[in-house]
């Protein structure tokens, strides 16, 4: 009947029409090798079966027609028809279970072996550090159930490297999600790191740098300032401009080389750790442990853009520079010089908090004071110009230094809304003069204008033992997150004034912020992220504050600065122009109230009153409902013809077309390949893969 030569010129045609069926029936494109291959492998297989079930059909004998030839050629029809459905159907269920994207690449595939190869490792070497110390995510604890879990976590996290030990010590700052155990679990981690060689810190800086080294730095200190997990610091001076006799002292801030790609492929880990844990563990279900990996390796990858840093240094000093309090500076940043893994800026000179022992050193001190030169311009009409006077003011004591840093904070968070909000004994230097600079800028929080609002009602409220006030504020800002759920309001406030009352008749400190999320947190509530960072920061800077003045009672000293803080924050300028918007927009509202209320009666009157859902308004959702009932009505119909085409089968019957074959089993045949096809094409919704912006 046929040639071998026609049947494969049928079979090119034929793997092709089903490759280019099978990309419409999906609706995104398939890869065209495998959909051809395939194609060819399902028609290499079922030529043989067709021919024998057309011989046993008797449609053919000996490889001719035992049939007229339109008859023939009908059979034929069908048996194409239904290869070329098998061979969809083969294509869908590879690009189901093996997604070819956007086709197959042997560079892209090596590519994507050698990630996975690096990712199952790392995260086999993961699964093995949180077996050991008894955090199995499958069944059962090894310890058992009572296992002193943050214990194990910090254990581990120290164990598996820099990525996880950054994922603790944000963890430490949740104390609204987090139980205090493992908060102060968190809090001990530690990192040890050994230094980047010269060699590689240097090549890591020039290609930051738009030359090489020696045409922007006079020099540059191999031996590093400082070693982090992601980064390390070199001492160094730039190259003088023109006319100064030397350039400026600097540090440089450079990126380990090998940071991105470690923080990559664990944050792929912690997010499915994290994951797997929800699904396993209560503990982990307890304190959102997914959201809070997907929240952390959004952070982190932040912290890996430098260029951020620099905003926010910029940022800083604009905040600062409205401050009464001109003792707390921010380090000049060369801008020219920095990039997406490098930060070049001034070298501050001083003694770091982390270094007080609860007093000023004496070398400090000793001179006495310290000289200030003040310059001032004069214009008297005929003469102008400027004049210096010096003047040596006495050294300021460590409680000084202590309440003007706390004033600058506390005015940044409630006044200003920008802030450091990584006050650790690290980057607070005190500098030889007695004032302060602030380094490292990569965390800073925002706090908007309404919530600073809140912000200093609260501490009125704290300084005036208000528990009433306190509360409402609390149910004001706080996010019910027991859904739904009703709020013992008076055992809120008892709780709140608990905690006032012993505020107002004994000693205070920074941890009275953790008791009121504790409270909130008892009570199924939670504040926003914005206003729990402001607690965290101002717990750590108390603790800062201590390693100067032991005994500083930094709370103390805020609530007594809450008038001047209202004080400041009153702008009659803004609230008169705040006063207008407000004004117009409720003019607005007025003016359109009269006819609005005229239609509303007039609806009523005339009896055209009526109401309408915004269900399925939109034009997306009258399409996706239409596609849906088309869906399930190509469906039905497809299974009706399939179990029609059964019935037709099992009964035969009619004229025969054949000596074995009747009309009723040949009508069986095809409206069962009709049907086949509808169902192919139903699923069509069912196994696209989603692509942007659908």
């Amino acid at each position: 009947m046929f040639g071998t030569v026609p049947i494969i010129v049928i079979g090119v045609v034929f793997a092709l029409s089903a490759a280019w069926i099978a990309q419409h029936v999906f609706g995104t494109p398939i890869g065209w090798i495998r959909a051809i291959l395939s194609a060819g492998v399902v028609y290499a297989i079922t030529v043989p079966l067709a021919r024998v079930a057309l011989e046993a059909s008797d449609v053919t004998a000996g490889g001719q027609f035992d049939v007229s030839s339109a008859i023939g050629i009908l059979f034929v029809a069908v048996a194409l028809g239904w290869q070329l459905a098998i061979a969809v159907t083969v294509i869908m269920l590879s690009e189901l279970f093996w997604p070819s994207d956007r086709g197959w690449h042997p560079i892209r595939a090596a590519k994507g072996i050698i990630r996975r190869r690096k990712r199952m490792l790392r995260y086999a070497q993961t699964l093995r550090i949180a077996s050991k110390h008894g955090l199995s995510l499958y069944g059962s604890h090894r310890r058992g159930e009572e296992q002193d879990v943050p214990t194990a976590l910090v254990a581990a996290m120290n164990e598996a490297g820099v990525t996880f030990m950054k994922v603790g010590q944000v963890l430490s700052t949740r104390d609204d999600i987090l139980p205090r155990e493992f908060t102060e679990a968190f809090a001990t981690l530690q990192m040890q790191t050994s230094p980047m060689s010269w060699q590689t810190a240097k090549a890591a800086i020039e290609a930051e740098l738009p030359g090489a080294l020696e045409e922007s730095f006079e020099w540059v200190d191999e031996r590093p300032l400082a070693t982090a997990s992601l980064a390390q610091v070199h001492a160094a001076r730039l190259q003088p401009e023109a006319g100064a006799e030397q350039g400026a002292s600097v540090v440089i801030k450079i990126q380990r080389p090998d940071a991105r790609a470690s923080v990559k492929i664990d944050s792929d880990i912690i997010v499915r750790l994290a994951a797997d844990a929800e699904r396993r563990a209560s503990w982990a279900r307890a304190c959102g442990l997914s959201a809070l990996a997907t929240e952390f390796t959004r952070s982190l990858a932040e912290e890996l853009d430098y260029r951020i840093e620099l905003a926010n240094t910029e940022l800083l000093r604009a905040t600062l520079a409205q401050s009464d309090v001109k003792t707390i500076h921010v380090p000049a940043v060369y801008a020219s010089l920095c990039g997406e893994r490098m930060m070049v800026q001034e070298r501050v000179e001083g003694v770091p908090f982390a270094r007080m022992n609860g007093t000023l050193a004496d070398d400090m001190v000793a001179g006495g004071g310290v000289a200030h030169t003040e310059t001032y311009a004069f214009d008297a009409h005929v003469v102008a110009g400027t004049f210096a006077a010096t003047a040596v003011k006495p050294f300021p004591t460590a409680r000084e230094i202590a309440d003007s840093l706390v004033d600058t904070v506390f005015e940044q968070i409630a006044v200003r809304g920008v802030f450091h909000a990584d006050l650790h004994p690290g980057n607070i230097i005190l500098r030889p003069d007695g004032e302060i600079t602030l380094i490292d800028f990569g965390s800073v929080g925002v706090v908007e204008r309404s919530m600073r609002r809140m912000l200093i009602a609260m501490m009125s409220a704290m300084a005036a033992e208000d528990d009433i006030a306190l509360t409402d504020l609390l149910l004001m800002i706080a996010a019910d997150a027991s859904a739904g759920g009703d709020i013992d309001r008076a055992a809120l406030q008892h709780e709140i004034g608990v905690i006032l009352t012993r505020m107002h008749n004994g000693s205070t400190d920074a941890s009275i912020f953790r008791d009121v999320i504790d409270v909130l947190r008892r009570h199924q509530m939670s504040l926003p992220p914005g206003l729990v960072l402001v607690f965290r920061t101002i717990a750590s800077l108390e603790g800062t504050l201590r390693l100067l003045v032991p005994d500083y009672d930094m709370v103390d000293r805020a609530m007594s600065r809450t008038p001047h803080f209202l004080r400041v924050g009153f702008d009659p300028a803004e609230m008169l122009a705040e006063a207008q918007v407000k004004m117009q927009v409720v003019g607005e509202q007025l003016r359109r109230l009269p006819r609005r209320i005229e239609t509303f009666a007039s609806q009523l009157e005339n009896g055209t009153f009526g109401m309408s859902l915004r269900m399925f308004r939109d034009p997306f959702e009258r399409g996706w409902i239409a596609s849906l009932v088309g869906q399930l009505t190509t469906t039905l119909v497809g299974v009706a013809l399939i179990v029609t085409a059964v019935v037709l089968l099992i009964s035969g019957g009619g004229p025969l077309l054949t000596q074995d074959v009747g009309l009723f089993a040949f009508i069986g045949a095809l409206l069962g390949l009709a049907g086949m096809l509808l169902v192919l094409r139903a699923l069509r919704t069912s196994l696209r893969r989603p692509v942007d912006g659908a």
